[in-house]
């Protein structure tokens, strides 16, 4: 569609003006100067204190706080004595290390003091350092924020690095040292540039294919590309939410009927008294919950209330909470009082429906079948109902009493190996989402991947604007959005713009295309 001059000149300004309002780009793009101080390590009285600064005034700091008159060698420990740089009193000893930037964590110049960690001297270098007029403190995350906007680190690397501090399980450690190494980063970056390509190329065409040649197989190109990048972002999408259960922890739910057991099985678990155990019926009323490590997985178990119908309405509410969580359970216990030996097929059954009626799509994969009380039944009735449940191929069957703690290592090796195929090892096979937002930006890049098929018989332009949004959404995850390579991916893979200024001014126009996110201006 051609415009006028008028409408040109409008949609370019409006470009610009929304381009110039961008936050995203402006929070990139920010120059820091600053230098900054902070405790690294975490607070509290411990052997070893890590005090960190960064930026262009560690230099002087270091000179100011240890009185040495040329910097040591980066990156090598060197004992100081660390001085107040008023008093010149001493405030301890210990190493020091130098790094240079752009070879150091947030990439600028940085400083560590390797102090004892009692509170009064930690105190007491931290003070030294905000007396200092060219240092201020780091707002919480900074180094980090500058370590992002230095290059340092993408989104998904600096989301992995904040994983592994916070990481309580060996699986969960595993799972953020890969994303924190930025293999998961370096897949969007992929599929990234794949995109500024297809994208480039069909950018070219809509804008120089009748005055510079570029032929129409450029497009049937793009429509491949897209094919492809659908194919894995789908693909990568089926992880049944894998890294997100192991960051967040897997969600277990102990469900049954009053007096089954539940509680008794909560407190062998965590291995405290977690829930309150009685023998009269309905005790647990609220959802009860225990983050525990169960063979390296994180699980959150949740004690609820035993389900019957009640007319008190406490304990309604108590049924009706469980019910609800049974619903979010990634793992159902179903626990059962098999005490008075008259367990059937039928009776087994009816439970399970009653407890999770879509027994039939996912019961085998996410349900535990806890036969509790077993040290009240004879061995004969054991064998009998061992022999039952194999029989009619009910789910994950495990024999077991509170009471005596048999059966307990046997159900908590079953349970391990639920949460292994739940979550896998997150060091085999590609990289799996982590994060809720990564899940959301690539749902929406996959929409418009889809919405540009839908447009491309119809409108070249539209889906050139929705091959844009796809690539924007992957931007988003890792934090990198650049117009610039699209242009130069333009003017390389072809010969347009035979005249220099001719060139700069469509280079400019397409610019403002893309970081307003708007259509393409067409001559």
């Amino acid at each position: 569609m051609c415009r006028t001059p008028l409408q040109e000149m409008w949609s370019s300004r409006r470009c610009l003006k929304m381009f110039s309002q961008d936050p995203l780009k402006k929070w990139i793009h920010h120059n820091v100067r600053d230098t900054i101080f902070a405790l690294s390590s975490g607070r509290g009285k411990c052997g070893v204190a890590v005090i960190r600064t960064s930026g262009p005034a560690s230099q002087e700091a270091l000179h100011l706080l240890t009185k040495w008159r040329s910097l040591p060698p980066p990156r090598q420990v060197k004992l100081a004595s660390i001085l107040c740089p008023k008093s010149g009193e001493l405030l301890d000893k210990g190493l020091v290390v130098w790094f240079s930037g752009p070879h150091s964590f947030t990439g600028e110049d940085c400083c560590e003091y390797h102090v004892h960690g009692g509170p009064a001297v930690v105190n007491g270098i931290l003070q030294a350092l905000g007396c200092l007029k060219m240092l201020r403190p780091a707002d919480p995350g900074e180094f980090t924020k500058r370590a992002f906007q230095n290059g340092k680190l993408d989104l998904t690397e600096v989301e992995g690095l904040g994983d592994l501090i916070h990481a309580e399980t060996e699986v969960q450690r595993r799972q953020a040292l890969r994303q924190m190494s930025g293999e998961l980063g370096q897949l969007y970056q992929t599929w990234s540039q794949q995109m500024i390509r297809a994208l480039a190329h069909i950018e070219a065409f809509i804008d120089f294919s009748e005055d510079d040649n570029v032929e129409e197989h450029v497009i049937l190109a793009v429509d491949e590309v897209v094919v492809t990048l659908m194919r894995g972002l789908e693909e990568h999408l089926k992880d049944n939410r894998r890294g997100e259960r192991l960051r967040e922890g897997v969600q277990v739910v102990l469900t049954g009927a009053t007096n089954a057991g539940k509680s008794s099985l909560m407190n062998v678990i965590s291995q405290k008294p977690t829930a309150i155990v009685s023998s009269i019926p309905g005790t647990t009323r609220d959802v009860v919950e225990a983050t525990l490590n169960i063979g390296g997985y994180p699980i959150i178990l949740s004690d609820t209330a035993g389900l019957r119908e009640s007319e008190d309405p406490i304990e309604k509410e108590g049924v009706r909470r469980a019910k609800a969580r049974i619903g979010d359970a990634d793992i159902l216990v179903a626990v059962i009082d098999v005490s008075d030996g008259l367990l059937s097929q039928e009776m087994i059954l009816a439970n399970l429906q009653n407890l999770y009626p879509s027994l039939q799509e996912d019961g085998p994969r996410s349900i535990i079948v806890a036969l509790n009380k077993v040290d009240l039944l004879s061995q004969e009735r054991i064998v009998n109902l061992e022999k039952l449940c194999q029989e009619h191929r009910l789910p994950t069957l495990c024999l077991m009493s509170c009471h005596t703690g048999e059966g307990i290592s046997n159900f908590l090796r079953i349970l391990r190996d639920h949460l292994e195929a739940i979550c896998g090892d997150p060091l085999q096979g590609a990289p799996t989402i982590t994060q809720t937002r990564h899940r959301h930006h690539l749902t929406e890049c996959l929409d418009a991947l889809r919405r540009y098929n839908v447009h491309r018989q119809q409108d070249l332009v539209l889906s050139a604007e929705e091959l844009r949004i796809a690539h924007r959404h992957l931007g988003v995850i890792t934090g990198r959005v650049n117009a610039e390579e699209i242009l130069d991916i333009i003017f390389s893979d072809f010969c347009i713009g035979k005249n220099e200024g001719h060139s700069m001014l469509q280079k400019q126009k397409l610019k403002i295309s893309y970081n307003s996110g708007c259509c393409s201006i067409h001559r």
